[in-house]
């Protein structure tokens, strides 16, 4: 809760056996690391000895003594009084235990930052009263927030060099206020807080004599008032495979439960692979008994009924609640590497205990921390935070972060160094996990007649001319026409159109992602029964996703062609025929293709069209001229 003017708090939260992760964040040279040296000294949880001997070291140095210096470990941090390394500490108050991470606030130790706030469940960011938000204080706010960490307690430090003054404390937390209000935070669990961290004011004592106009809690107080993060046993089972040992017959698979649960006797999934057996039994050394489960934060091997093969980098979860498998997902990154982000860029990431080669296929937004604003740009700076399009060649168990932090974040790793690292988003995105078939004693059935002589019959191949691109692209008016010039000169040919299908075949379908996974997916095997029966069939669909594009190929890879109708997007706003660009820009469609939902561009289509340079007649021409050439039918 905001306690900005506020005179009555809330109840501290209850005590509980896991300590609370915090860190502690903020511009260089705003206080933190005194700040933190305060907060232990005062919660009486430093080691005896360890003032005298800062204070004994400071007076061989001839300098004067620093609270910053109980925690400043590295000979470097004292030369520079600066942090550059991580420091986690326990302390503890009367409500709870606490681990507090104290990362580096200086530019080029970034880097680390962010390796301390990823293990965070709140944070404290400390401003200077004086020099207020600065960008390294909007960089870290927006690094929080990229971690999904939404309790945030703000300590305005410094008020001395403010003469103590009430209207500059709400001048800055007015603007923290609306800076984390942009980014989503719900200011019911931030708090502002005034405090000297030199003299402990408000820290863990009231600040009452030269802060009598605060009625809030401590710093030690609001921390005190947060609540416990959504532990990991609450959320679906999801185990990394570390490695598969062998020993004697058994071959034992070893992971750490990242999530959830599992017992003996569970049958488990394993993706991508998506092979399925089930716990035999749960290995542990010198155990008499036998274990019967295992949760999260535990570290596990067990035997399985049947021998799978199952490699490390796969996840385990239960059938009834699987990671979504894709090989495309979009990424939340900070970008750390020497040389800026192109699209193109091949490089490793590290999931769980995965590695995957993906490429850079698309920089969506380059943010700008100071207004959170957003520039399109071909490129990622050094230090700067960005939305990205990555695929891999192969398909990846994974997880929105929204939904699961331990399977949804990921490293980018170039010539063995950490270069970004950013949380996984799907919106847009389906689930590439295929179901399999549900109905049961059902087989397949080959016809009799060859499908050469139905080639024969008609006087031409059968095969499908998948038509895809954005809405206003021509699809359809292509298709049609096609249809009817290929109709007059003696073609069994017949357009899918996706309004049509629409309204029989797909009509219980929406248009969400799984949606449109499903719609392609029919359309296909429905273009793949014409096509045997010797149709030429004609389909006009956006089919954005190209994985879904080559499941239908998959299916008559010898008949399919692609064809990319390929016209940009602001001249398909401009024809915008059907007027849904205007409705999906006012925020009445959602998921619209272009808008806010992705469309990906054939890599290889056997044919493109430019239907934004070209007219429908000259389009129409290069359409007829790839039929004569590929479904003219010569008898061997």
């Amino acid at each position: 809760m905001d306690t900005m003017g506020m005179s009555k708090v809330a109840e501290p939260a209850i005590q509980t056996t896991q300590p609370l992760k915090i860190v502690i964040v903020g511009h260089v040279d705003h206080g933190k690391s005194t700040l933190v040296g305060r907060l232990f000294h005062d919660t009486g949880s430093l080691p005896d000895g360890r003032v005298e001997a800062v204070r004994a070291m400071s007076e061989k140095r001839g300098m004067p003594f620093e609270w910053a210096f109980l925690l400043d470990a590295l000979q470097a941090e004292r030369d520079q009084g600066i942090t550059i390394d991580i420091s986690q500490i326990f302390f503890r108050t009367d409500v709870r235990h606490y681990v507090l991470i104290d990362a580096p606030g200086h530019r080029e130790f970034v880097k680390n930052m962010i390796t301390g706030a990823a293990q965070a469940d709140a944070a404290v960011l400390v401003v200077d009263a004086k020099d207020g938000m600065q960008e390294q204080t909007r960089r870290h706010a927006y690094l929080l927030h990229l971690l999904g960490i939404h309790q945030i307690v703000v300590a305005i430090n410094k008020m001395d060099s403010v003469e103590y003054s009430e209207a500059r404390f709400q001048e800055v937390g007015t603007a923290v206020r609306a800076y984390l209000a942009d980014l989503g935070i719900d200011l019911q669990h931030t708090f502002m807080i005034p405090v000297v961290a030199r003299d402990g004011e408000n820290i863990v004592a009231s600040g009452e004599k030269h802060l009598p106009w605060y009625t809030g809690p401590t710093l030690a107080g609001a921390l005190d008032l947060l609540q416990p993060p959504v532990t990991s046993l609450e959320l679906p089972l999801r185990m990394p495979v570390q490695d598969v040992y062998k020993f004697d017959d058994r071959r034992i698979i070893a992971g750490r439960i990242e999530s959830g649960h599992l017992r003996k006797g569970d049958t488990l999934l394993f993706s991508p692979s998506n092979k399925k057996a089930r716990i035999a039994s749960i290995e542990a050394w010198n155990v008499k008994e036998s274990i019967m489960a295992v949760r999260a934060g535990e570290s596990v091997g067990f035997t399985l009924d049947e021998q799978i093969f199952v490699e490390r980098g796969e996840i385990c979860s239960l059938t009834s609640n699987p990671p979504m498998l894709s090989n495309v997902f979009r990424g939340r990154i900070f970008w750390l590497g020497r040389e800026p982000l192109v699209p193109g860029a091949r490089l490793k990431m590290k999931l769980c205990t995965g590695e995957y080669q993906v490429e850079v296929e698309k920089i969506e937004k380059v943010i700008d921390t100071q207004d959170l604003g957003s520039n399109e740009q071909n490129h990622v700076e050094r230090n700067a935070i960005a939305e990205v399009v990555l695929r891999s060649r192969r398909m990846m168990a994974l997880d929105p972060f929204d939904q699961n932090m331990y399977t949804g974040r990921f490293v980018l790793v170039e010539d063995y160094e950490i270069v970004g690292g950013g949380l996984i988003n799907m919106d847009g995105y389906a689930d590439q996990r295929l179901q399999g078939i549900k109905s049961q004693n059902i087989f397949r059935v080959e016809h009799r007649v060859p499908i050469e002589e139905r080639w024969k019959a008609n006087g031409h191949k059968g095969g499908i001319l998948w038509m895809t691109g954005l809405s206003g692209a021509g699809k359809s008016t292509l298709a049609f026409s096609l249809e009817q010039h290929l109709f007059r000169k003696g073609y069994l040919v017949y357009v899918l159109d996706g309004d049509n299908v629409r309204h029989g075949l797909c009509s219980d379908l929406g248009f969400s992602p799984q949606d449109r996974v499903e719609n392609i997916r029919r359309v296909g095997h429905a273009a793949g029964l014409f096509a045997r029966a010797g149709f030429l069939v004609l389909t006009a669909f956006i089919s954005p996703y190209r994985a879904d594009r080559d499941r239908v190929r998959a299916i008559a890879p010898d008949v399919f062609h692609e064809v990319h109708i390929d016209a940009d997007l602001s001249t398909c706003e401009t024809r915008d025929p059907k007027g849904l660009y205007k409705k999906a820009r006012k925020g009445e469609i959602h998921e619209f293709t272009g808008v806010s939902a992705p469309y990906e561009p054939p890599s290889q289509p056997e044919l493109r069209i430019d239907s934004g340079r070209h007219s429908i007649e000259e389009c129409l021409a290069q359409l007829d001229a790839y039929v004569s050439d590929n479904f003219v039918f010569t008898r061997h």
